[in-house]
């Protein structure tokens, strides 16, 4: 990441309430991919106050511009990460809903293999990968 999330709301002129600091700063130490329930019920440990409406407010106008990204991973729940962290891509599992994060070179050389192929610049990508665990044995 090039700076936290309140330096990048800052830097866009976002107005950073309070409130809208700690759901910042709930985004920023989640290691995993919430969605706004999750992002409100860790928020209001941090402050009692804070409404759900105010977390959803927050994150639609931090999607909006551009600080985080929306993932949807056939669950029905929209999920949340900061758009500038580093490139992954997803493994879902069907069955838990787990969400497992990988990089695989060869996956981002063929990708760039590709698009050149057909005659474009590969500028980003997003790659969801559906799976249920093998059977052991």
């Amino acid at each position: 990441m090039t700076a936290d999330i309140i330096a990048r709301c800052e830097a866009k002129g976002l107005r950073m309430t309070d409130q809208r600091r700690i759901v910042a700063r709930v985004i920023e130490q989640s290691e995993d991919h919430p969605d706004v329930e999750e992002l409100y019920n860790r928020a209001s440990k941090l402050d009692p106050k804070i409404s759900i409406a105010t977390v959803y407010r927050t994150v639609k106008l931090f999607e909006e511009s551009g600080i985080l990204d929306k993932l949807e991973f056939g669950d029905g729940r929209a999920r949340y990460e900061d758009a500038e962290r580093d490139h992954h891509d997803h493994l879902i599992d069907m069955n838990s809903g787990e969400v497992i994060e990988f990089v695989d070179p060869e996956i981002e050389a063929l990708q760039e293999k590709i698009a050149e192929r057909l005659g474009y610049k590969l500028i980003g990508h997003r790659l969801e990968l559906y799976g249920v665990p093998r059977k052991k044995g």
